[in-house]
């Protein structure tokens, strides 16, 4: 368990430095940015500086969001290779239709077809549609469709989405899992508590800083 351990902190410290380098250089060429619009923030109440915020952290919001999930999902998937080293990503066609030609399966497991999602948010109509069709494309084929959603949506719509897709999920005799119950089935089915070691490394990271913090302010008073 500890070498499972140490990969998944040795996979933050590469996402977290991906992602310093991502919101650095976003940073710097928003200095060159075009800034006439900020004409309308101003009609709207909104001050150049409060704009000028917004839009950073707008940009940098994007990034964060997609390297948290992509971080989750391959975390996770460690988990499941963990205890199940042959257990494969893979693509299958897509027999009920053109578009798209196949669809992906995150870790194929046996007859256990299992999607790995940190959070879907998706107000889209026709996300439904295309779920539909993967989901009974993947049971045509002779698997069992599984979702594993970590982080349930907060906007009502979205959720509306979700309570059809797990609909869905149920009436081909699979299985969905979101929120707790997502972070209990990976436990229960690779015997590893991953929230667990992710509360650990967030504590140890904070730890570290707080302690770098208080040595930078320690300094400072020596000069």
């Amino acid at each position: 368990m500890d070498i499972l351990k140490d990969k998944i902190k040795k996979l933050a410290e590469r996402y977290s430095a991906n992602l310093g380098d991502k919101i650095a250089r976003r940073k710097e060429e928003m200095k060159g940015d075009d800034n006439s619009h900020y004409l309308i923030y101003r009609v709207l109440g909104i001050t150049v500086e409060e704009g000028e915020l917004i839009d950073i952290y707008q940009n940098t919001g994007r990034f964060l969001y997609k390297y948290a999930g992509s971080f989750l999902e391959e975390a996770a998937t460690l988990c499941f290779n963990f205890k199940y080293p042959d257990g494969i990503k893979t693509k299958i066609e897509n027999t009920l239709g053109k578009r798209p030609k196949t669809f992906e399966i995150d870790f194929l497991n046996g007859n256990d077809a299992i999607e790995v999602k940190w959070r879907d948010a998706t107000t889209d109509g026709d996300h439904i549609t295309k779920e539909h069709t993967r989901v009974k494309v993947i049971k045509g084929h002779g698997y069992t469709p599984i979702r594993v959603m970590f982080y349930y949506p907060q906007r009502q719509q979205a959720i509306r989405i979700q309570e059809t897709l797990k609909t869905l999920y149920t009436g081909v005799e699979g299985e969905y899992y979101a929120g707790d119950e997502a972070w209990d089935y990976l436990k229960n089915y690779c015997g590893v508590d991953l929230k667990q070691i992710l509360i650990e490394i967030a504590n140890e990271n904070e730890s570290k800083l707080t302690q770098q913090i208080e040595n930078e302010v320690k300094d400072k008073r020596k000069d």
